[in-house]
């Protein structure tokens, strides 16, 4: 069946006009073409960048719950769980791989938002230094154990702002509070001998207790969450929060040593503290 013939309203048959010549390009034509192009490559290597940062996310939380699994502090992981860790760090290599030349110069800074998974990479990493060593990761240790490719480490190597860094280091009092939680025994010890009090009260004070010469989770927590209070204060929702899950990240683990030791002789074996039976936090001025 044929189509039918378009007509002007006096029933004439319209006669179908040619295409018309293309326009001549103007004098802003290739500026245009450029920006056209610049654009398309940025929201590409966006899109690239935002799918390995959240793949490297979903890594690095894997080895933190590895990490919450290790049972004692300044001692070799098991067989298993190093494996394990191995494992994702080898994955976050080859994710990392593909984006590092994306973030080479000024584009490291350009997708810094884009690239929050590292505050969750240095999170995972500083845990793990602090089971190994029992204290805290450099910047310099971080950025060197950061996991990258061999084609990779060709280039430039992964820089880390120090946004990154303080960012994921606050992340880690959360760790070190659902650890301490999990192995009371090495927030502070109770005696049972006849100088338990004195003992017991030094503990709480943050002094070192003398078990293999190990320091106390309570006083590391302590001494670092010191620290941060000392810091200049960054006018950004995202400081204010972290600065205010650090403080109950400290008050926790403050709240769980008191408690074993002026109740510990009154708890059955194996007892912890519940943390929601606690009153409201209160609201920092800061």
């Amino acid at each position: 069946m044929s189509g039918g013939v378009k007509r002007d309203r006096d029933g004439n048959a319209r006669v179908k006009s040619t295409a018309a010549p293309d326009a001549p390009r103007g004098r802003f034509h290739d500026m245009f073409a450029t920006f056209r192009d610049e654009l398309d490559e940025h929201y590409d290597r966006r899109e690239r960048i935002i799918k390995a940062s959240r793949d490297v996310t979903a890594q690095s939380k894997k080895i933190i719950f590895a990490l919450q699994r290790v049972k004692t502090l300044n001692a070799e992981f098991p067989p298993h769980t190093q494996k394990d860790i191995d494992a994702r760090r080898a994955e976050i290599a080859r994710l990392l791989a593909p984006v590092v030349p994306d973030l080479q110069s000024l584009n490291r800074y350009r997708y810094a938002w884009q690239m929050r998974c590292l505050e969750e990479l240095i999170e995972a990493l500083s845990f793990e230094h602090y089971l190994r060593h029992q204290r805290l990761i450099t910047p310099a240790e971080a950025a060197a154990a950061v996991p990258l490719a061999e084609g990779a480490a060709l280039l430039s190597p992964l820089a880390l702002t120090p946004g990154d860094y303080m960012y994921g280091v606050f992340d880690l009092f959360g760790e070190l509070m659902r650890f301490a939680t999990v192995q009371r025994a090495q927030v502070i010890h109770a005696p049972t001998d006849s100088g338990g009090a004195t003992a017991a009260a030094a503990a709480a004070a943050g002094d070192d207790v003398q078990q293999g010469n190990k320091r106390t989770i309570l006083r590391d927590i302590q001494e670092l969450g010191c620290a941060f209070e000392m810091l200049p204060a960054v006018p950004t929702k995202d400081f204010r929060s972290k600065m205010d899950a650090m403080r109950q990240s400290v008050r926790k683990v403050e709240n769980l040593g008191y408690g074993l030791v002026v109740r510990g002789s009154e708890r059955p074996s194996g007892w912890v503290p519940d943390m929601k039976d606690e009153g409201p936090e209160p609201v920092s001025p800061v």
